[in-house]
């Protein structure tokens, strides 16, 4: 049976033979299997892509090697995931160790920082998963770091204020996103996409943290690069020594992930306001549902719902759409 492939699955093809590193290579093969006809004449190319991508997954050379370890590849945790990007001595690791428990050595020796640290940011009822990245030059980003930006929900660049060089590390931060095919935009802001998108970008939200805001001339530091962002990206200016802005960042990076927080009830009880259920922005009660169990979605019969949008229990349908905050209470 031929083929019959499609424009796209052409187009996605082409991108893979010309991709360099590992994370396009994965991202044009993951675009291929999802735009390839679906049926029994693709069934073997179906499967020579799923091996591929397993393959890059897990890093392996070639059949009958050991799996390399990938220092990247740590496990996902808390409400989404926020990673932090910068040059030397920009202050990142200060920042994680400000804001989260994590074990992080903080030094003014340039590369402390050699492998991702994660730590866990507290905002009210959540926890926002934060890794700490080695940092990157002009000249050398670790190998397969960047496949852990991109597998990210959201970007946190760092420039530090302090320095005559503030200009030049957020434009390294941007630059290396640029060359790895990440798209940076404002946070809940849609972003403005090329007419010719390659099937390996990455769109993700991005925040330009301007650290150690307490030091002199940072003021007059900050003032120029938001001239020179121009609105691509918002500046938040933070000092992990005076705390300056500390708690405005904790309410950007839950904004970042774009989430809400739902309640699940049962009928006659109070809501559970212990473990709220994240899910991304425009899910719907049944998105709920079959988060909670999918014989609860199975089954489903209709919800009340209390919130901002809705009140007083007010009876809804599978298909509406749930608010941050909102409390449902399911009947299957």
């Amino acid at each position: 049976m031929p083929a019959n492939l499609t424009p796209q699955y052409l187009k996605a093809e082409e991108a893979y033979k010309a991709a360099r590193s590992p994370e396009e290579k994965l991202a044009c093969l993951e675009e291929m299997l999802k735009v390839i006809p679906k049926h029994k004449g693709t069934e073997k190319l179906q499967a020579d892509i799923k091996r591929r991508i397993a393959a890059l997954r897990k890093g392996e050379k070639g059949k009958g090697k050991a799996v390399r370890h990938d220092p990247f590849r740590i496990d996902r945790a808390g409400a989404g995931r926020l990673v932090l990007l910068g040059a030397p001595n920009t202050g990142k690791s200060s920042i994680l160790k400000a804001m989260t428990r994590a074990k992080v050595e903080v030094s003014p020796a340039p590369f402390t920082t050699q492998l991702p640290v994660p730590g866990m940011l507290p905002f009210e009822d959540v926890q926002i998963q934060v890794l700490d990245l080695p940092p990157i030059t002009a000249d050398y980003v670790p190998p397969g770091m960047m496949e852990a930006v991109r597998n990210s929900d959201g970007i946190l660049l760092t420039a530090d204020l302090g320095s005559p060089d503030a200009l030049e590390q957020a434009e390294l931060a941007m630059e290396t996103c640029k060359a790895h095919k990440i798209l940076l935009h404002p946070p809940l802001s849609p972003p403005e996409l090329p007419p010719d998108v390659h099937p390996a970008l990455r769109v993700l939200p991005a925040l330009l943290l301007g650290t150690k805001a307490d030091l002199p001339g940072a003021e007059e530091t900050r003032e120029i690069l938001e001239d020179l962002l121009e609105g691509k990206l918002p500046l938040l200016p933070l000092s992990a020594e005076t705390g300056l802005g500390l708690e405005d960042f904790r309410t950007q990076a839950f904004r970042m992930l774009d989430v809400i927080r739902v309640y699940s009830k049962e009928p006659g009880k109070p809501a559970d306001r212990e473990a709220p259920f994240v899910l991304k922005r425009g899910s719907t009660v049944l998105d709920l549902a079959e988060r909670i169990h999918k014989d609860i979605a199975a089954n489903f019969k209709f919800a009340r719902v209390w919130g901002a949008v809705k009140h007083d229990g007010i009876q809804v349908s599978r298909d509406h759409v749930l608010a941050d905050r909102d409390v449902v209470e399911i009947h299957a």
